[in-house]
């Protein structure tokens, strides 16, 4: 019932909401004297504004989750300016509807077309990092949260294969969120053939983040992977290269995964590294003598000022942190959720170059 009666307030406030933005829309058009019919209007408002619910009821249905996701980036940004919108209606000797909402329009422009290059030109960061056990330096490329589908899609994917093998990394971590939900568009793209490409010293490894668990296809996304060259660990601790120890540990999202003290190696003089897709609590492998730990999940809000959300709830939402002998690292991801844009974050990957100081 608890379940029920959330989604029924948030459909609510969601529709209001969306009421509120097709009034302001209607009201410029108005001015400009460019408004359709207006029951036409409000039908084709609301179709696009539940477009994302449409997009889930079956796959034939591509195109409404294309606008669905689009129309996330218009929900937000049309909101925060319309608000101000108003208020400088209301409370200054500025009236013209016309022109005002004219530059509120070409705002939302300027900010997608802005969100939409940040999104789709990824930049290649670069973390120095030195650990005190024996070892040869280690190079590391590192990304997340690819959420790889319809809009971050195949040629999304060969933009990373090509940045990654540029390094010639030792080994490629791959750290949750490799697809959007469902990997039937990663199978039906045939984007296997690109994740193929990947060249690493040690091989490439992957996790599980919270969207492999929602779309309900792990095996399929195991396998998938498998065909790929990347090797999924659920729960598990490998040697690589005899370098060093590497765990990937399930998602928080599965309430059965094991604690990482269970999944500590039994050698503790070599480097260990640990993917953890959300950095719910970087105390638990801190105090288990965890060396690397690396995360992704925030997207670093992905659009401002949702960074101001994450830095809320994470001790660490993005970028480096050293807690005493552990040092860990969240990237803002390499693709993204929703909208193909991003604001005050960038798509990424990392290079790591991991020095050793005792030998």
């Amino acid at each position: 019932m608890g379940n029920i009666a959330g989604i029924s307030i948030a459909m609510i406030l969601y529709s209001a909401i969306s009421t509120y933005l097709g009034f302001n829309l209607k009201k410029w058009l108005a001015a400009i004297h460019l408004l359709p019919v207006p029951i036409i209007y409000w039908l084709v408002f609301f179709i696009i504004a539940f477009s994302f619910l449409i997009g889930r009821m079956h796959s034939s249905l591509r195109i409404f989750s294309v606008i669905g996701n689009y129309w996330m980036f218009f929900f937000e940004y049309g909101l925060i300016l319309c608000i101000i919108a108003n208020l400088i209606v209301v409370l200054t000797p500025i009236k013209n509807v016309s022109v005002v909402g004219s530059i509120v329009v070409g705002l939302l422009i300027v900010l997608f077309a802005w969100g939409t290059y940040n999104a789709y030109s990824p930049v290649v960061r670069n973390l120095e990092i030195n650990i005190d056990k024996k070892g040869e330096p280690l190079k590391l490329v590192v990304a997340s949260d690819f959420h790889l589908g319809i809009l971050s899609n195949k040629k999304h994917l060969q933009r990373f294969v090509e940045l990654s093998n540029k390094e010639n990394p030792d080994a490629v971590l791959l750290v949750g969120d490799l697809v959007d939900d469902d990997p039937v568009w990663f199978v039906k793209d045939g984007m296997n053939e690109v994740m193929k490409q990947l060249k690493a010293t040690y091989g490439v490894y992957g996790v599980l983040g919270n969207h492999e668990y929602y779309g309900g296809k792990i095996p399929l996304f195991v396998e998938e992977m498998k065909e790929a060259n990347v090797q999924i660990l659920m729960d598990e601790t490998i040697f690589v290269g005899n370098r060093f120890y590497l765990t990937g540990q399930e998602d928080v999202t599965n309430k059965n995964r094991m604690t990482i003290d269970e999944l500590k190696p039994k050698d503790g003089t070599l480097p260990w590294v640990v993917m953890n897709h959300t950095p719910n609590n970087l105390n638990l492998p801190e105090e288990a003598g965890v060396d690397l730990h690396l995360s992704g999940h925030t997207h670093l809000g992905q659009l401002w000022p949702n960074n101001l959300i994450t830095n809320r709830i994470f001790e660490l939402d993005y970028g480096y942190l050293q807690k005493d002998q552990m040092h860990a690292l969240v990237s803002s991801g390499f693709g993204f959720w929703g909208p193909p844009t991003r604001i005050g974050s960038r798509s990424e990957l990392w290079v790591i170059n991991v020095n050793f100081t005792s030998n």
